[in-house]
């Protein structure tokens, strides 16, 4: 399989001979209004044209709906028979985006011979938690390929501690920018609480994105590489690709 980081949370998975595109959020460089008042987003352009990208993609993955998760761009560019599967609570929405395939994973659903299994997580804590909504993480399976966990958009939290121990995945995807507003707490994943999720599965490898492309981030790369550093954390354990970047694994 492989993953390739495109920016932010887009990903393209290939897995079980399928291409998968994660939360397509497709606009240029500061098409999107700012989050925090530092600067228009996203802060940076694509890797490549958004057209290119997407021409050889089989499937869609949405883990919610927020503007950095799947945005204007992506709703114009993605072809409306294209399948599409998100969270329950999204499928209305995307429908009236007059998409034609769209799929709401309630626990679990079969797609080609990939079993997804839908995991919840926390978009914050306190009050910015209840205003960030539902959010969704997911498991996927396939025979002759790794366990992989997409965190989504997540705080380290009892759900996810829950949802490492009971599919031990090889692979785990972050969300590791420490995104906040001048009022909250992190509504994401920090680089304290990145390095908890390798603590808790030591034998995985965890993937950190979802970095160096919004105007509410925290923390960067290189934030994330030398605290992972000062805590043991080893490089073949933690993988905190470019824009761009491929990562294969048998």
């Amino acid at each position: 399989m492989q993953i390739q980081q495109i920016r932010n949370s887009t990903l393209k998975i290939t897995y079980s001979g399928q291409k998968i595109l994660t939360d397509p959020m497709l606009s240029p460089k500061h098409a999107i209004e700012s989050f925090v008042g530092k600067s228009a987003n996203p802060i940076i352009d694509l890797p490549f044209p958004a057209k290119d990208l997407i021409k050889d993609i089989d499937m869609v993955l949405i883990s919610h709906l927020h503007l950095d998760h799947f945005d204007k761009v992506a709703q114009d560019l993605l072809p409306k028979q294209m399948p599409i599967f998100c969270q329950p609570c999204d499928e209305k929405k995307l429908k009236e985006f007059s998409f034609e395939s769209v799929t709401p994973i309630i626990n679990s659903a079969k797609w080609k011979n990939i079993k997804m299994t839908r995991t919840c997580g926390h978009h914050g804590t306190g009050d910015w938690g209840k205003r960030m909504g539902n959010v969704s993480g997911f498991i996927f399976k396939a025979e002759n390929e790794p366990i992989v966990y997409w965190a989504g958009d997540t705080i380290w939290c009892d759900i996810v501690k829950k949802t490492i121990n009971e599919f031990q995945p090889e692979i785990i995807i972050t969300h590791s920018c420490g995104a906040k507003f001048p009022d909250s707490d992190p509504i994401i994943m920090d680089a304290v609480q990145t390095i908890e999720v390798c603590k808790a599965a030591p034998n995985a490898i965890v993937i950190a994105t979802h970095m160096e492309a919004l105007d509410h981030a925290t923390i960067s790369r290189t934030d994330l590489r030398a605290f992972a550093e000062n805590s043991a954390i080893k490089t073949n354990q933690l993988r905190i690709p470019a824009d761009g970047e491929v990562l294969s694994f048998d």
